[in-house]
């Protein structure tokens, strides 16, 4: 009766569709409930739904032909459902399309099977790149190999591969990775993976980052030196072997308790708190790299982390990560951009190679990667300015940054020669001598002093240096302004006042007989003139005196506005703020009280503040450049009437005290309407807040930050 049914029912020979995407987040209760009964397999997504039915509406040696996103193709969600389809079926032919070539934001594929062939079939594979108006193409998919492209394919016509789709199920996951050749296949004949010795437990979740997550600089030092927030490794842009962590987590006994019972909110196990491991991005859209984590931290999902067994391995297993046949093995497992915890532990571990030399190459790179890290004064572990070492230190500021740049240049050299020895370790015990050189171009040298990965390879040499030297010179510009507040001292490594409502007191205390010292109001005004002897043009002046020394100091202030491309006070004016933003990820220390018309800028450090500090702005400066430009465009007025003046003379003045005059009418809204009110209200604030919630406080009294209401990334 079964075999009467099956032959009346009607069947297909073509089943074609473009079906329609939509992933299971965003269904509907009923529909979810019907996807996860009907289609345990392809539940995923309505499109993976598609593929299933298409395939129970076809006869034998029938054909399915649909074009779809190329998620099905890699993602761990669909492995189930790709197993199935290449048991029954075999792929005759496929177009697998790059972001953009169907007019959409993601890849996608035309793809042919045929349902239960009779003899094996080595289907065609191509891929088909996006080429924009201008002749751009994005990174090349499927990865190459540098050295011998012929190993992923069988012909002359690029892009174009025959492949049985049995060999796919050589690979954990069954990828359709087309492009791969039998030497990588074989990689994973190895008997070991990095599943079998590492742990990976859950993840952390804060359920709300607005809440508990803080760049470390916005906190009271004390919060975070007795570990009621702790360092949290959330991804972060293409960086090797050590760095990438900026944030903190709340930790305190009132997070945590949170976090194990809210709905959203995840807490890892407590046996892997504060473990040392080995962190990524979840989401590389460069090539992936592998960072430390120290003891003492935690992470999220965009961090993904591994834990180690046995700990001593953990090294070893981070220069395997790092190396080029492991890159190119991922690629394998997971083309996309989202790399799965799944995929790491999937990596086979070469069967001999030595874990002695390994363990020293991973603590040398870590070493290095970790002092150029440490040299940002945005980093956690920020001591002092290169510029200012010892080691360094020449007659003046120009041969200072020479030796310090023919520093950074054997860093990066290093570090090359470190990766390409790491290279051909695992090169040669993948036994892929034939497929991989271990050379490594420096923009792939992940080290902020190494001007081709901070900058890109596109620019010139030329070019190139100018950068690395200009922004060389605003980060000494950086501290100047962080020893004028007194977050840092000429006299002392290391933070100084960098908690809550600290004085001037409390500097003087803790740098005795300073030899720059730090300003007593923590208000520095930022204006288009020598207006006040204290403004930050004159102090920094000074402490370009007090650093380099008298002797050399107009030369060395000449080297300063040459990297910058522009005088001193234009650069404060300008450019300085901006450039403070962008440093601390909208997230500033330093908040500048700003009239409307930017012709009034005083500079406050938030660790200082206190409620009396926008009185302090409002009767000392303010006011007092209100008064002094009183007194200056009464000038103007004598020199209009002077009859010795040239009529040219007269009419300059004229236009600057129409100019003035608009001004003083700004200045006297700024006041009336926002500062004076605000200075009133005496406002209080708490660092643990955040800079997102305590700025907006202020209003229209500072300057304002483009994208800095915009919501926090979960």
């Amino acid at each position: 009766m079964a075999g009467t049914i099956d032959y009346l029912s009607q069947k297909y020979h073509v089943v074609v569709a473009n079906p329609p995407y939509m992933g299971g987040g965003n269904m509907n209760a009923r529909l979810s409930d019907f996807a996860k009964k009907q289609y345990p397999n392809s539940k995923s997504d309505l499109f993976s739904m598609f593929i299933d039915r298409g395939f129970s509406w076809i006869c034998d040696l029938g054909y399915v032909s649909m074009v779809t996103m190329q998620s099905w193709m890699f993602l761990s969600s669909f492995e189930k459902m790709r197993e199935i389809i290449l048991k029954g079926s075999a792929i005759e032919c496929m177009a697998h399309m790059a972001n953009m070539v169907m007019g959409i934001a993601f890849g996608t594929s035309a793809t042919v099977w045929k349902k239960n062939p009779t003899v094996s079939i080595r289907g065609a594979y191509c891929f088909i790149e996006y080429e924009d108006l201008d002749g751009n193409k994005p990174k090349r998919f499927p990865p190459q190999n540098e050295r011998n492209q012929r190993a992923f394919k069988e012909n002359n016509i690029d892009g174009f591969y025959r492949v049985s789709a049995d060999d796919f199920q050589k690979i954990p996951g069954s990828p359709i990775a087309y492009w791969v050749n039998s030497r990588f296949a074989n990689s994973w004949s190895m008997e070991e993976t990095i599943e079998g010795i590492s742990i990976s437990d859950g993840q952390n979740k804060t359920g709300d980052n607005a809440r508990f997550l803080r760049f470390h600089w916005e906190l009271d030092r004390n919060r975070y030196s007795n570990s009621e927030w702790i360092p949290y490794a959330k991804g972060g842009p293409w960086r090797k072997w050590f760095g990438n962590v900026e944030l903190l987590i709340d930790w305190s006994t009132e997070a945590r308790r949170h976090y194990r019972k809210d709905k959203i909110a995840r807490l890892i196990p407590e046996y892997l708190w504060y473990k040392q491991g080995i962190s990524w991005s979840f989401i590389t859209t460069k090539d992936v790299g592998f960072r430390y984590l120290p003891k003492g931290g935690t992470f999220d999902v965009q961090g993904s982390t591994l834990f180690f067994k046995d700990e001593t391995k953990l090294y070893s297993v981070l220069s395997l990560l790092n190396s080029k046949p492991v890159n190119n093995l991922l690629r394998i497992l997971n083309p996309t951009i989202s790399l799965q915890v799944k995929d790491v532990r999937g990596v086979p571990i070469p069967d001999h190679f030595s874990y002695e030399k390994t363990n020293i190459l991973c603590s040398t790179a870590i070493r290095i990667c970790k002092s150029d890290w440490d040299n940002d004064e945005a980093a956690l572990n920020f001591t002092y300015l290169p510029l200012l070492n010892p080691n360094f230190r020449q007659p003046t500021l120009k041969v200072t940054y020479q030796k310090l740049r023919a520093h950074w240049n054997e860093m990066t050299l290093e570090m090359q020669r470190l990766e390409e020895e790491n290279n051909r370790i695992f090169i040669e015990a993948y036994g892929l001598e034939d497929e991989l050189t271990p050379d490594v171009p420096l923009k792939e040298i992940t080290l902020t002093c190494n001007p081709y990965y901070r900058y890109g390879d596109e620019k010139t040499e030329p070019e190139l240096e100018a950068l690395l030297l200009a922004d060389t010179m605003k980060e000494l510009i950086s501290y100047a302004v962080g020893c004028m507040f007194g977050r840092y001292s000429l006299d002392k490594p290391g933070l100084i006042l960098a908690n809550q409502g600290e004085t001037y007191e409390d500097y003087c205390r803790l740098v005795p007989n300073s030899s720059f010292d730090a300003d007593k109001d923590n208000a520095i005004p930022v204006l288009d003139g020598d207006w006040f002897s204290d403004d930050i043009v004159s102090r920094f002046r000074k402490f370009l005196r007090v650093a380099f020394g008298e002797e050399k100091y107009e030369e060395n202030l000449r080297f300063v506005e040459k990297a910058l491309g522009k005088d001193l006070r234009q650069y404060f004016l300008k450019d300085f703020y901006n450039d403070h933003v962008k440093r601390y990820k909208k997230r500033p220390i330093y908040w500048m009280f700003s009239s409307p018309d930017g012709s009034f800028n005083v500079l406050i450090y938030m660790h200082r503040y206190r409620p009396d500090t926008a009185s302090i702005v409002l009767s000392e400066y303010l006011r007092e450049y209100q008064n002094k430009l009183s007194g200056y465009m009464k000038n103007l007025l004598l020199k209009e009437a002077n009859p010795d003046l040239s009529k040219g003379e007269k009419v300059k003045a004229l236009k600057e005290l129409d100019k003035l005059r608009k001004t003083q009418d700004a200045l006297s809204i700024y006041e009336r309407d926002i500062l004076f009110p605000l200075a009133n209200q005496r406002l209080e604030i708490d660092l643990d807040d955040g800079v997102k919630v305590n700025y907006p406080k202020f209003g229209a009294a500072l300057k304002k930050i483009p994208g800095l209401e915009a919501k926090d990334e979960e």
